[in-house]
């Protein structure tokens, strides 16, 4: 059953963003039907190769390790398909320490049962690079891209084109590079873009080509000015069809109803690639701002989630502009999966619904749906609509437009009576949002309820006090008389994005999404951070929970990079070894592989950095060890870790090991019997070596078949 929600009652039932979802059953993965024998591929559903896509993505990490890749490398699944013989193929990409690896794909082939049986390079082995910070600026590599091009002339960039940093492995030996879009007069006209490749230490080009899925032209919006939006050409026209965010098109719905804005919709086109004048008086430009909107959303959830489009599948929903009449709405619908914006009313001088904020809003509202699928309705209502302003917000600070400036309102373009429609910074504001969390929230409308999930992230992204942003004045007022300096909005947003896609579910409530949010801040920035502790002062300061012990850290900072040197007291809390917690990356350790990091591929128990040891699926040894330990010589010494055994092996037989050995003697042997769904804390008695100076390794081995993970963290020695 489809339902539409009100943004705002306080304007009857028409000022909304609201969203509109309906219950699906399951699918198979395998759709039915005739299908070619042997190899040949069996058709699939959408359904179907969204879960194999999954089932890739949870087999990544094991594949990394048996394919030999280091940490700081990842694949992403990108495509899949099974033979009728039950072969699977799934294509990966690949990136490195975050960065995409042009020429880094693979294909891995799976039998029947599940075994690789080979697989398909485009750089075979793994990525190995002495940094990943380039000796070329990104200015730098701006310049020489446009000195450099050869297929258009008169090169530029605009401010689309940036430069992007890379791992270049389509020759021999992989580089660090930029590849840089400029544009110039070329086949496909005025506007012709091509790809420069540049070496980011040295400024050589690499490759360069002609891009062309797209052509760039000219638009005027009501709301967010004059900007470039992406449109194509076919024929002797244009339109507005966006192929490079999904093929996202903007259709005129000519004021077809809100049950079906698709009734009498048509596409714009027309000879010309300028479009709009700034105002209603074309429409246009309402059109210029629903796709300007939409594609700088998609550009936000890549760059900052690596997330393609609203399901993460590349494709592009249609949006719908000029929908019904006198219409202060719009709304996300997961039925049509498309988008569609009102005209305004007399209330709002009939400024159209198409505001970037509000776009991102929208788009958003098909993201949770895709992820934690959110009811719409009480408590987990109000986190749904607090996601979309969570988010529309940060694509409003994302898109950097001078005519829209990023803030903390919701829909301050849209001209209504007090400026706005929603304040994240002063819920209450507004006479009827919640700032601070009560019984009440799951009683009154989702619109009123976000404002605790709106308060709450402005507060953990700005702190508290009077401030200005973006032009406006804002003030994060707590509910209980708290003050505290704010993480910064970046680190705020990948923690509730985590949360979303990791930790809620369809029917989380407020006290949920506290602990949602405190462990997408443990698992990001690790259990004792600060950014973790300003999580818990936050959701304190609207009146839920309390706030967590200072854990003293000072301001919140980046994660160490491996090659940092501890700092302060290398063994805190009377710790004999040296970073135990390995949360200064390899720091007092010694390798025999690159075991020691902060892939997100597995988990740390505390923190963000562990020892990932052993998962190769093949004949293999490894150890990982620290000399010099000081064992006390006194009471009852022991060395304690957590553990976490993960195996594809079966019963009771001891066929992969790790061994924990001081001054060369095995004091513990764990192995795939001992496989656990969690970490678990393992001690070894040190008695013997009270007073001495001590050798310790963890040595691991696994036998020819079948994988066998084993992840260590948190080592003790005391």
């Amino acid at each position: 059953m489809n339902r539409k929600t009100a943004m705002a009652a306080a304007v009857a039932a028409a000022l909304t963003m609201g969203t509109v979802m309906v219950a699906s059953s399951q699918s198979p993965a395998l759709a039915s039907g005739t299908t070619a024998n042997g190899a040949g591929p069996q058709a699939m559903t959408t359904v179907g190769r969204l879960a194999l896509l999954d089932q890739a993505d949870k087999e990544a990490g094991a594949v990394a390790k048996a394919l030999g890749l280091g940490p700081d490398e990842r694949l992403l699944p990108k495509d899949v398909q099974v033979d009728n013989d039950g072969a699977r193929h799934v294509r990966y990409d690949r990136t490195y320490r975050g960065l995409p690896v042009v020429g880094g794909d693979l294909v891995v082939h799976r039998a029947k049962n599940g075994r690789i049986t080979s697989t398909s390079w485009a750089h075979e082995g793994a990525i190995k690079l002495n940094g990943v910070t380039p000796m070329l600026s990104d200015k730098d590599a701006a310049s020489t891209a446009t000195r450099s091009a050869k297929h258009v002339k008169e090169a530029r960039t605009t401010n689309l084109d940036t430069s992007q940093l890379l791992v270049w492995a389509v020759g021999k030996v992989p580089v660090l590079a930029y590849r840089n879009t400029v544009t110039g007069a070329g086949e496909a006209g005025a506007n012709s873009r091509e790809a420069v490749l540049l070496d980011a230490g040295t400024g050589a080009v690499l490759d360069q080509y002609e891009v062309n899925p797209t052509v760039s032209g000219t638009g005027n919006g009501v709301n967010v000015g004059q900007v470039t939006i992406e449109t194509s050409q076919g024929g002797s026209g244009y339109t507005l069809t966006d192929a490079a965010h999904g093929g996202t098109i903007v259709y005129d719905s000519y004021n077809s109803p809100q049950s079906n804005p698709a009734q009498n919709a048509r596409t714009f086109s027309k000879s010309s690639n300028s479009w709009g004048n700034g105002s209603t008086s074309s429409r246009e430009s309402a059109a210029v701002d629903a796709s300007y909107g939409l594609a700088k959303t998609w550009d936000y959830y890549k760059s900052t989630f690596n997330r393609s489009g609203i399901r993460n599948d590349g494709r592009g929903a249609p949006a719908y502009v000029h929908v019904d009449n006198q219409l202060l709405n719009a709304f996300y619908d997961d039925s049509c999966f498309c988008m569609s914006f009102g005209d305004g009313s007399s209330q709002n001088g009939n400024t159209p619904l198409t505001a970037l904020d509000v776009a991102g809003h929208e788009m958003s509202h098909g993201v949770t749906a895709a992820t934690a699928n959110l009811n719409y309705s009480g408590e987990s209502g109000g986190l749904n609509e607090a996601t979309s302003d969570i988010f529309g917000t940060m694509v409003e600070f994302y898109a950097g437009n001078t005519t829209d400036p990023g803030d903390y309102y919701i829909g301050e373009k849209l001209r209504m009576g007090n400026g706005y429609l929603r304040r994240m910074d002063n819920p209450a504001a507004d006479g009827n949002s919640l700032s601070c969390y009560s019984s009440r929230a799951g009683s009154v409308d989702v619109h009123y309820s976000s404002g605790i999930a709106n308060h709450f992230f402005y507060l953990t992204a700005e702190g508290t006090g009077a401030k200005t942003i973006g032009g406006l004045s804002h003030n994060g007022t707590p509910c209980n008389g708290d003050s505290f300096n704010g993480i910064g909005r970046d680190k705020a947003a990948q923690i509730w994005y985590r949360a979303l896609s990791t930790y809620l579910t369809s029917t989380s409530n407020y006290s949920a999404a506290r602990t949602a949010t405190l462990q997408a801040a443990a698992d990001l920035y690790g259990a004792n951070s600060q950014e973790r502790y300003i999580v818990s002062k936050a959701w304190a300061a609207v009146s839920l929970g309390t706030a967590l012990p200072d854990p003293g850290n000072g301001n919140p900072s980046p994660s160490p990079t491996p090659t940092s040197s501890p700092t302060g007291n290398p063994n805190p809390g009377g710790n004999a070894l040296t970073n135990g917690d390995f949360e200064q990356g390899t720091a007092g350790w010694t390798q025999s592989a690159n075991d020691i990091t902060n892939s997100t591929q597995q988990s740390a128990h505390g923190g963000s950095w562990y020892a990932w040891m052993m998962g190769y699926g093949s004949a293999a040894t490894e150890t990982l060890s620290q000399s010099n330990i000081a064992v006390p010589s006194t009471g009852s010494p022991k060395l304690t870790f957590w553990l976490k055994v993960t195996t594809a092996e079966s019963g009771t037989t001891a066929y992969d090991t790790l061994k924990v050995n001081v001054n060369g003697q095995t004091l513990a042997t764990y192995s795939n019997a001992n496989a656990s769904a969690g970490y678990v804390q393992k001690t070894v008695d040190l008695s013997a070596f009270r007073g001495q100076n001590v050798s310790i390794s963890f040595a691991g081995q696994e036998d020819a078949y079948l994988a066998t993970t084993f992840l260590l963290d948190d080592v003790s020695v005391g």
